[in-house]
């Protein structure tokens, strides 16, 4: 059968349907090659607002992660099935164990125990199975000293356990490789065989400032740079003055790369608790050095298992199996009781009790007791002080007698005060809050930690320390003490106007502003606020820097 040729309206409406239908492929092929680029925008918008701007959007979408005012935002990105070939995360990171912010308004943070369980669980493998590139912008992010050491009390527990000093020493220097944890290790842990994480060595520079940078790194970029999986010189180049490093993510063939599986045998979401818990008994009848420097990983897991969870049948069998386990319990006591750093001793002891290891009066007795061996050795410090009152958040008057009858407590020694006052002791008390007015900077500094705890019990009380401090020489020790009471958010105008009448005899302008803020927080509608004003405005000394609290507040009152 012959067909008649096309007519020429025919082959035109042919040819077009024909270049449609091309057009409609590549652009399905373009969709099919666009890179997502997710955003985790914790404090600054700036960097994730410059790649919004400058990626092009036939080639990239940028997809924010972060819900603010919904707290399971991360699951959440998880359940989505997003997937993402680059991941871009905004935050303060200064202590390496969240990305957090200075915000008033959004309290947004990314835990870095939540990043781990995300990555170590398949229900999340979307975010982070086919990253290209990380962008981690917060200081000390790729910072590559250890977070944590093996100390002396590492190898004196290897010793313990059978080890001649030398090779206990080798094993010790073993385990600084293996668990010495810096923030680039983790980091790369949670980012496993991630092809580039960029991240910085020490201080990260602000968004402010980060967000220009990047504006030039996308003028002067090669074209589809992001995602492609290779270091940027352009990027590193530009933000080389602020420290920026690229490194590679975790790969099998690192050394020490089996230590993820027990980070991820804890953190992963997918096995029944009752298999997690017998896996953290696995890691607990390990080497009691062993189980030291995983002991972050345990807490976190521990406080995890909810006391309804305690209850059931299999968790309840699996930690029972722990509780009994003499073996493991000894070694675990006898290393907290040598730990070096007490707050180290205290977390152990803690966790002992969440084990079943130790009741609630054995935790508080085992305390006591090292309390009293720090008293003893003399090294009971401000550090301690804090501890002690931190871990006692309610008056114990009991656990004072406890550690007085232990013989180790020095009566001139005001640390040790300053500790039988955290456990309740009425008369120590008294001594600590005496000693903010001391002339010796070392006692105010110790009354300074105990009254971040405790606060001064009635206006009597209140009354004595003010005037003290008005009668006080000057210098730091006053400046301390100034700033110490300015916590305490008086409300007694005798005490008030004795700090006021101070302001035009101090000599600095550091104590000038201390009064302020002691004047500021408190009510001052309770002082002739017209003579403050003008007080304050005669007597002020002058600051370079500007508008300080001593201007804010001449204006309040002013305007009261």
């Amino acid at each position: 059968m012959l067909y008649p040729s096309p007519r020429p309206r025919t082959f035109f409406n042919t040819a077009v349907a024909l270049l449609v239908c091309s057009a409609a492929a590549w652009s399905a092929n373009a969709g099919a090659t666009q890179k997502t680029v997710c955003t985790v925008t914790i404090n600054s918008p700036d960097e994730r607002d410059s790649f919004e701007r400058h990626l092009p959007r036939d080639g990239y979408r940028v997809v924010e992660l972060v819900k603010h005012g919904h707290p399971d935002w991360l699951a959440s990105a998880c359940r989505s099935g997003v997937s993402c070939d680059a991941l871009v995360i905004s935050g303060h990171f200064d202590n390496g164990t969240e990305f957090y912010t200075d915000s008033f308004v959004d309290h947004e943070a990314l835990t870095l125990h939540e990043m781990q369980s995300a990555s170590c669980s398949a229900s999340c493998n979307g975010l982070f199975s086919q990253l290209k590139e990380v962008y981690l912008f917060g200081c000390n992010t790729l910072k590559a000293q250890p977070t944590q050491v093996a100390s002396a009390e590492v190898a004196r527990s290897l010793v313990r356990s059978g080890h001649a000093p030398a090779e206990a020493a080798r094993l010790s220097a073993l385990m600084n490789e293996r668990y010495g944890q810096s923030n680039r290790d983790r980091l790369r842990h949670v980012f496993k065989n991630v092809p580039v994480l960029y991240g910085f060595a020490s201080q990260a520079p602000l968004g402010r400032t980060a967000g220009p940078l990047l504006e030039r790194y996308f003028q002067t970029a090669p074209a589809g740079e992001v995602a492609r999986g290779r270091p940027s010189p352009t990027l590193l180049g530009l933000f080389a003055p602020s420290s920026m490093v690229a490194v590679q993510g975790l790969t099998d063939a690192d050394p020490n790369a089996d230590f993820r599986a027990d980070v991820c045998g804890l953190a992963d979401d997918k096995p029944p608790p009752a298999q997690k818990i017998a896996f953290m008994h696995q890691l607990l009848q390990r080497e009691a050095a062993d189980v030291r420097m995983v002991l972050d990983h345990l807490e976190h897991f521990a406080s995890s298992i909810s006391p309804a969870q305690r209850q059931l049948p299999e968790e309840a069998m699996a930690l029972g199996a722990i509780e009994s386990d003499l073996r493991s319990r000894e070694r675990f006591l006898a290393f907290a009781r040598d730990a070096d750093v007490v707050a180290v001793q205290t977390r152990m002891l803690a966790l002992a009790r969440s084990l079943g290891w130790l009741s609630p009066a054995q935790e508080r007795a085992e305390f006591v007791r090292m309390v009293a061996g720090r008293m003893d050795r003399g090294s009971l410090s401000g550090t301690e002080v804090d501890l002690v009152c931190s871990s006692h958040p309610g008056r114990e008057p009991g656990e004072a007698r406890q550690l007085l009858a232990t013989g180790a407590v020095r009566p001139g020694d005001l640390t040790h005060a300053a500790a039988l006052a955290c456990m309740g002791s009425t008369e120590s008390h008294e001594r600590t809050v005496r000693a903010l007015s001391s002339p010796r900077h070392e006692d105010v500094a110790i009354a300074q930690i105990y009254l971040r705890h405790r606060p001064l019990s009635g206006v009597g009380e209140l009354r004595v320390v003010t005037s003290n401090i008005g009668r006080m020489a000057g210098g730091d020790a006053q400046l301390r003490a100034l700033e110490t009471l300015a916590r305490q958010r008086l409300a007694d105008p005798q005490s008030l106007q004795e700090i006021a009448g101070l302001f035009p005899l101090v000599r600095t302008l550091e104590a000038q502003r201390a009064i302020a803020g002691i004047l500021i927080r408190a009510d001052y509608r309770m002082l002739a606020r017209a003579d403050l004003a003008r007080t304050l405005s005669q007597h002020r000394l002058k600051s370079r820097s500007g508008s300080d609290v001593i201007d804010v507040l001449i204006r309040l009152l002013r305007s009261a």
